[in-house]
């Protein structure tokens, strides 16, 4: 009836409610950031919390492990007048939301969209960049044995990884630059 009432097609004011709700950020307690993406969406609100595959090592063995892209923020979508901001607050995990002076800092949307679009990238095509997985097949891009192809073994720091080698009927094992690897074309 309402929308009658201002002379709007039906569903156009959602329409706008929506073209003025922007991205705001939220400061998380440390280690929280996934219990308050969780609790703020179970409460209704749209919330973007970007993650990261890494692979760090777990009692003893590399496992591929989520971890927020920003570790103590994430995203949440409010519209200044229709949304209720109280309730982000008392949320658990959430410390408070950013602001500048007594005004809460928008984020601009193309920026969501990239962080989104770069998100949705699949895992392999993410990690073809700089992980590799124990027992997968790599090639050896630069150094003596440029061109070769070897085994990942694992990760030795960020900047490093073992690979096996066969040279002379025998595996290696090679401690190498990971700059220096990538997956076989």
């Amino acid at each position: 009836m309402s929308d009658a009432i201002d002379g709007q097609a039906p569903g156009s004011h959602d329409v706008e409610r929506d073209a003025m709700a922007r991205w705001y950020v939220i400061q998380c307690k440390g280690g929280e950031s996934f219990r308050a993406a969780e609790h703020l969406g179970n409460q209704g609100f749209e919330v973007f919390h970007p993650v990261l595959e890494v692979q760090k090592k777990r009692r003893g063995k590399l496992a591929w492990i989520a971890e927020p892209l920003f570790p103590y923020y994430l995203f949440i979508r409010l519209d200044r007048i229709a949304s209720n901001w109280r309730p982000i607050r008392s949320t658990r995990g959430v410390l408070k939301l950013l602001t500048f002076g007594e005004e809460p800092v928008a984020v601009a949307d193309s920026l969501i969209e990239t962080l989104r679009r770069n998100a949705s990238a699949s895992p392999e095509a993410e990690a073809a960049n700089v992980y590799f997985r124990a027992g997968e097949s790599v090639e050896i891009t630069d150094g003596p044995f440029q061109d070769l192809k070897a085994v990942f073994e694992s990760q030795t720091g960020e900047e490093r990884a073992i690979v096996l080698l066969n040279m002379l009927h025998k595996q290696q094992r090679l401690e190498m630059p990971i700059a220096q690897l990538r997956r076989p074309q």
